[in-house]
């Protein structure tokens, strides 16, 4: 048996040999970075130090000479002025700068809620939980889908601020298809303020809609010099993959770097088609997009708040369907949250990710992969946590409570043990002794709640009490997704900011 001291002596070596050969081969930039992921040694990693290096080194490699596309022509003026090589739409980038601007990121910051105590750490140890983003269609419990609607996104909205286990609102959890294109944005922001206090996403639907989130949360929150030094917004900036980011993107990323609001910026590199089909160069260019937008972020203004972002997957093969249920993605998800921990700053990926068209095994074993390595390899942000089916093109009730579930049963995976007096029990042992049981203990009455989950979906009766209504996990969500709306209560919004959000949306709308 190896004692404690030198289990304890054995890990100091192994850091330390890791320390010293990882420094003996970096630059001065990637020494500093290795200092800082070491720390991050407990997360579950699935890269050497050596690879991410080497990861880091073909990306700027893609940025030097292959370039980066930014179809936005004030975006091509900021490269421009910082001394980048700009021809046409293509921009070629320097080591020198990327590193340079990459250094300028925080490594965590905070996103304040209209109730402070939901206010949220981003980076660093924590996990912020939320559901799933810009599905079009609606799944029903019958097999059948359709149209997302307002009432549809009013209720999700809902459904995560009653929720213990999601820590946000979220973006676009459903697109609301029976509200115009043109003020579809406002009201999505307006009920995500209205049904809950807990933070929320603003639209990176282009610069205008952009400004008119931040427009709204002014309002909220008092004033644009207050959310400037306070964020409030954090927004889903994504590259067009492979090697461009479109006007659209570049506007809104540009409009809340400049309000001090929160982006996370993401690339989708779909492995087979629009990247390489081998995993290690589709990591290499998903890396090369997002640097680039971290650079371009910390240009308007140093220090914005940025989240590195992944949601590469692979394109399969035999029908050249994006495929987000793999072991994959999976990896693509945990090689994400290490280069991120390089870098220094938080990272993002999708949560209950999977491929199934409708609520069955297939979504729950395919989310639970995702879900968990997300979970145990450091994500900070995790974006489609609940409810998605169908790589992302439908939300289901149903599906969100089962993830709802997974999430809480996560949460308390990654408390791990507690090694104080009353977890170490042995006052009670002691006590019953050899033949004995604990169930009328004080120390069981007093520990089991803190240390026990108990489930809000999963069925653990005996099987003559669960065949009385003989109900399966389907059935069971479907029903406690009513129960929850029924009995939620949105927390009350100060009458006269709500009659200012009103005034605005009326205003930019034309009524």
């Amino acid at each position: 048996m190896v004692s404690p001291k030198a289990e304890s002596t054995s890990f100091v070596a192994k850091v330390f040999l890791l320390r010293k050969a990882a420094l003996r081969n970096c630059s001065k930039f990637n020494i500093k970075l290795l200092k800082e992921c070491i720390s991050m040694l407990p997360k579950y990693d699935v890269l050497t130090q050596e690879q991410v290096l080497i990861i880091h080194n073909e990306s700027i490699k893609i940025l030097e000479e292959v370039g980066m596309d930014f179809d936005y022509e004030p975006a091509l003026e900021i490269f421009k002025a910082e001394g980048q090589k700009v021809e046409g739409h293509r921009v070629h980038f320097t080591r020198e700068f990327i590193e340079g601007k990459v250094k300028l990121a925080p490594s965590q910051f905070t996103l304040h809620a209209r109730n402070p105590e939901h206010n949220l750490v981003c980076g660093g140890e924590n996990i912020i939980y939320m559901p799933g983003y810009g599905a079009p269609f609606i799944q029903l419990a019958d097999g059948s889908r359709r149209k997302s609607t307002m009432e549809d996104f009013d209720n999700i909205v809902k459904l995560a601020g009653a929720s213990k286990n999601l820590h946000m609102t979220g973006g676009t959890v459903a697109e609301p298809q029976d509200i115009p294109d043109e003020i579809r944005h406002m009201k999505m922001i307006y009920s995500s303020i209205k049904n809950s206090d807990k933070c929320f996403m603003g639209s990176a639907e282009g610069r205008e809609r952009a400004e008119d989130s931040i427009e709204m949360v002014a309002l909220l929150f008092g004033g644009k010099d207050v959310i400037k030094e306070k964020p409030v917004l954090i927004s889903l900036i994504n590259s067009l993959t492979p090697l461009k980011y479109d006007e659209r993107m570049l506007g809104a990323m540009m409009a809340y770097a400049e309000a001090g609001q929160a982006v996370v910026i993401a690339s989708l590199v779909m492995a087979g088609s629009t990247g390489p089909a081998a995993l290690v160069g589709t990591l290499a260019l998903q890396n090369a997009e997002v640097l680039a937008g971290i650079a371009l972020a910390q240009s308007i203004n140093p220090g914005t708040p940025v989240v590195y972002g992944s949601t590469s997957a692979l394109s399969d093969m035999r029908n050249g369907s994006l495929s987000i249920g793999s072991p994959e993605c999976a990896l693509f998800i945990s090689a994400s949250a290490q280069i991120a921990r390089f870098y220094g700053v938080p990272s993002r990926s999708g949560g209950g990710l999977n491929d199934s068209k409708i609520v069955d095994a297939q979504a729950g074993y395919e989310s639970m992969m995702t879900l968990m390595a997300a979970s145990i390899t450091g994500i900070n942000f995790v974006l489609h946590t609940a409810g998605i089916l169908q790589y992302f093109m439908a939300i289901s009730y149903e599906k969100f409570m089962m993830d709802d579930e997974m999430a809480g049963m996560l949460l308390h995976y990654m408390k791990g043990f507690n090694f104080d007096e009353d977890g170490l029990a042995f006052d009670a042992i002691a006590k019953v002794g050899p033949g004995g049981h604990f169930l009328t203990q004080k120390h069981t009455r007093k520990n089991h709640k803190r240390e026990f989950r108990t489930p809000q979906l999963s069925d653990r009766s005996a099987y003559e009490a669960w065949s009385k209504e003989s109900l399966d996990t389907n059935q069971r969500a479907h029903k406690q997704w009513q129960q929850v709306l029924a009995n939620y209560v949105p927390p009350a919004l100060d009458e006269s900011i709500d009659n200012k959000l009103l005034e605005f949306i009326a205003q930019r709308s034309g009524k």
